[in-house]
């Protein structure tokens, strides 16, 4: 039998792929405001009929989009290691020019990583919503509600979607993951790390050059997120980090370009995803002036 290789992979197609929107990241805030707390201790605390059909239904809506966001991160395992062949395989540069509709949506797909980590660290009752929907279902108690709890009742799949969402950053996991394992098994780290150097650089020349050719506020911020998303994953798969010395990526100039053009209510997040999810920023090669910046602009 025929080893499968890199040739293999399908090309993707830009219908075939699409990130969610920021309303549907929005949307997991909005059902997470409504879902008060107080509804699951009265339903724990003071069983029956009613308090658990309020919490029921109040918990429903935000476990049907728990499900839609873990279904996408499973379909990121077979969309971005096509985006990634296509783009990193042969001449990178010439690959991101002549496709740039493709390199969009990895700047999207990153910018998606950023934004809906950040939101699910502030939404800790997440667990909590699952873990009743997940004892409800154990019991039977609604089986009137047939197609919702068809959809998750296999303990397999509730388990997956509990795992998920018990890791702090799930999506960033899953992205890093994928990435990870894509470079394992073709050997390309070099050019996947070219690919997502480069990513970071436009990024920050854009937002750095903001001065001569003026950005919208969002697309400043969006710049920044793709930007910090590429430097994690950048981190992660090559050898020596994003830190050290021979890294292509300038980290002081990315730090400050975070902290002189970021909004002030994603600067914070920004510093913090790269001093906590990189995974070479403590190692003792790191220079020490590196470490002192981000940590003074944490």
């Amino acid at each position: 039998m025929k080893t499968p290789s890199i040739n293999d992979i399908k090309t993707p197609s830009i219908n075939d792929i699409k990130t969610p929107s920021i309303n549907d990241i929005n949307s997991i805030n909005t059902f997470m405001l409504h879902v008060s707390l107080h509804r699951f201790e009265k339903a724990i605390g003071s069983p029956g009929p009613e308090a658990e059909n309020e919490a029921w239904n109040h918990v429903r809506p935000a476990v049907a989009k728990l499900k839609m966001f873990y279904k996408y991160s499973t379909s990121i395992e077979s969309c971005l290691p096509q985006i990634l062949q296509t783009l990193c395989i042969g001449d990178v540069n010439k690959n991101l020019e002549k496709h740039q509709p493709l390199a969009r949506i990895l700047c999207q797909l990153l910018d998606f990583v950023f934004e809906f980590d950040s939101l699910k660290m502030k939404t800790p009752q997440i667990q909590n919503d699952f873990s009743y929907y997940r004892r409800c279902l154990s019991r039977g108690k609604l089986s009137n509600e047939v197609d919702l709890k068809s959809a998750m009742n296999e303990d397999e799949l509730a388990n997956h979607v509990s795992m998920f969402y018990a890791y702090p950053t799930p999506m960033l996991k899953t992205v890093t993951e994928v990435t990870t394992q894509f470079v394992a098994k073709h050997r390309v780290g070099r050019s996947v790390s070219e690919c997502l150097s480069t990513l970071a650089s436009v990024c920050y020349h854009t937002v750095s050059n903001s001065k001569k050719k003026p950005q919208r506020p969002e697309t400043t911020a969006f710049c920044l997120r793709v930007m910090v998303i590429a430097i994690i994953i950048y981190d992660h798969i090559d050898p020596q980090g994003a830190f050290g010395k021979s890294s292509p990526i300038n980290i002081k100039s990315s730090v400050r370009a975070i902290h002189t053009h970021g909004q002030s209510t994603d600067t914070p997040n920004l510093i913090s995803a790269l001093r906590y999810n990189t995974k070479h920023l403590n190692d003792a090669s790191t220079a020490k002036s590196i470490k002192t910046l981000i940590a003074s602009c944490a």
